[in-house]
């Protein structure tokens, strides 16, 4: 497999990883009784803060997936991964950094550094963007 298509699996991967977690969390909430099994809504309002950013963690992985994910699959299906192998693991990089940082903390610093890491994956998919119109 190319960089690309490494990077590409770890990247779904990883949001598995954070729905994984957030389940089996949820899991032991409800065998313990502390929240009926129907008692769940998407972004966990309900639940500990920690589990609202784990929610929002895995939803921001949902939400880029698509996008970059598609930019490496079309370049792997047009012969042109060289074009995004260099930059593959940076990216993957850079989205499992804004994930642990949101797991973290909800803090306006921890925001800001969240933000940088989710900067640089757009910085990179626009360059990948660029490149694959041009080449």
């Amino acid at each position: 497999m190319t960089p690309t298509l490494v990077a590409l699996l770890g990247f779904v991967s990883w949001t598995l990883a954070l729905l994984i977690a957030m389940e089996a969390i949820r899991t032991w909430l409800v065998l313990r009784g502390a929240v009926a099994a129907n008692g769940f809504d998407p972004g966990n309002s309900q639940l500990s803060p920690f589990m609202q950013r784990l929610a929002r963690a895995h939803a921001n992985c949902l939400e880029g997936l698509p996008l970059f994910g598609g930019l490496m699959l079309i370049a792997v299906v047009a012969g042109k991964s060289s074009l995004t192998d260099a930059l593959a693991w940076v990216l993957l990089g850079a989205r499992v950094v804004q994930s642990l940082i949101h797991l973290a903390s909800g803090s306006s610093l921890a925001v800001t550094a969240r933000f940088c890491a989710f900067a640089a994956q757009l910085l990179i998919g626009a360059y990948w963007a660029l490149r694959l119109y041009t080449s």
